[in-house]
């Protein structure tokens, strides 16, 4: 019997927008979606606002600088 040893990363490399949703793209291939509920200043800014984003630390954490908001996707994955 063998067993699968699944790697994941806590790194994104993409983020993507819909009407309600943030789509956020893992290194490691998963793709996992937000509501735009849990970040009001996201929820409630442009779409060139909210496609106005920024990696820190090498997709640890996103940045909008004309929101001044910042998530870490270790948190969000938590």
């Amino acid at each position: 019997m063998s067993i699968l040893a699944i790697n994941k990363s806590n790194k994104a490399v993409s983020i993507s927008f819909t009407e309600s949703k943030m789509m956020l793209f893992m290194e490691d291939g998963r793709e996992i979606a937000f509501p735009l509920e849990w970040f009001p200043k996201l929820k409630n800014a442009s779409s060139e606002q909210l496609n106005k984003w920024r990696f820190i630390g090498d997709g640890e954490g996103i940045h909008w600088p004309d929101l001044d908001e910042d998530l870490s996707v270790e948190k969000l994955l938590e």
